[in-house]
């Protein structure tokens, strides 16, 4: 639910996709969670562009996604700053879990009616990275040529086929990838504009 009693911070747009390749396949199978940050600044009203990647050698795609969410509010959150920001996926497994279910699972002492919770200690330390935020959870439909998402998944497939980190927040290469190749990637769409203080909505996350 909103917070009618919210004060507007800094605005925040963040881009992430995971990537498994071979999910779902025997064996152990490499993955990487990936994401664009967006922030504008209020005296010139440029805007800026961090990216940040991770990887796990034995993974699965909803793993990764909850690890896209830990690494970014790990990364904004270093120097003890909260945000207001809006999160997009393309994971509904994700924005669902995290706009919704963890609520519920967090009142009953983090466990469920039926089943275990899969993945519980990422759902845990997703939780717990987004407390001192305020966040909108927004789904996109992937692959659908959406520039950011489309370049959030090529971060996220490379670095599963690198296993490699950024070790943080690093300067964004989203520029250079949108004026070069990109294989595979159906015609994109426009870049999405920067969200607006009027337009969140955010979630509480005490």
């Amino acid at each position: 639910m909103s917070d009618p009693d919210h004060k507007p911070r800094e605005l925040l747009a963040i881009y992430a996709d995971e990537s498994c390749l071979g999910n779902g396949r025997e064996g152990e199978n490499p993955g990487g969670a990936a994401g664009v940050i967006e922030w504008v600044s209020g005296k010139s009203g440029n805007l800026r562009r961090w990216d940040y990647w991770i990887s796990e050698p034995a993974t699965t795609n909803n793993r990764m996604a909850l690890r896209s969410v830990i690494e970014a509010f790990r990364g904004i959150s270093s120097r003890g700053r909260s945000f207001d920001v809006v999160f997009i996926s393309d994971s509904k497994y994700l924005i669902e879990g995290m706009s919704s279910w963890v609520y519920a699972w967090e009142a009953r002492g983090w466990t469920r009616k039926t089943g275990v919770i899969m993945n519980l200690e990422l759902w845990k330390q997703a939780k717990e990275a987004v407390r001192a935020h305020d966040v909108q959870w927004k789904w996109v439909k992937g692959h659908a040529g959406h520039p950011q998402n489309e370049y959030a998944n090529h971060l996220a497939f490379k670095a599963a086929g690198e296993l490699s980190e950024s070790g943080g927040l690093q300067r964004s290469g989203f520029d250079e990838w949108m004026a070069g190749k990109k294989p595979g990637v159906k015609a994109l769409g426009a870049i999405a504009t920067f969200p607006t203080a009027t337009t969140f909505k955010g979630t509480r996350n005490g």
